[in-house]
């Protein structure tokens, strides 16, 4: 799922949502990006993809962006829901507390792109601690409860980056 892409507008942005759409909480970021993508247009090069549990395969639109923005859930030991903004030297330090497999292969990725020098200027994780990870196709209360509060964090984040968000208006249809 991509947003469109009108070139030569602001830096070319990059959102990934990952996460198991089966593991409850875990699946949080590909929840969000598939709503990202289905309810907002975006001025400037925003692309959204619902990257799931994917791998290698997300080498090629990562290189391609300035500013990764990765959204997750985020195992940092604090209380579940909180939600979490991580940028810097925070970023690799969330791939050693790993919550899922995706995890690895996302820093794979990311570790390949700084060999070939095609990492991102900026790379931003925004997250929410998950309360489980078992088997299950909702989110938990906790994390639902606070999804719209994620979504707008990354939609500040995209207009911090000169982006700024349409939401799209369902049309009426004719009688």
């Amino acid at each position: 799922m991509t947003a469109d892409i009108p070139s030569g507008q602001g830096p070319r942005v990059l959102v990934l949502g990952l996460g198991n759409i089966l593991l409850s909480d875990e699946g949080v970021g590909a929840r969000l990006a598939a709503r990202l993508a289905r309810d907002f247009s975006f001025d400037g090069n925003v692309e959204v993809i619902d990257g799931g549990t994917s791998g290698m395969e997300l080498l090629e639109p990562i290189a391609e962006c300035d500013v990764l923005i990765v959204v997750d859930a985020v195992k940092t030991g604090k209380t579940p829901g909180t939600l979490v903004r991580l940028t810097g030297n925070a970023v690799p330090a969330f791939f050693m507390n790993k919550v899922s497999p995706h995890q690895v292969a996302l820093s794979d990725v990311l570790a390949s792109l700084r060999l070939t020098g095609e990492y991102p200027g900026e790379v931003v994780i925004h997250g929410i601690e998950p309360e489980s990870l078992a088997t299950g196709l909702e989110l938990t209360h906790t994390v639902g409860a606070r999804r719209d509060e994620l979504l707008g964090n990354v939609l500040e984040e995209l207009e911090r980056l000169g982006h700024r968000p349409r939401r799209f208006t369902p049309r009426c249809s004719a009688a």
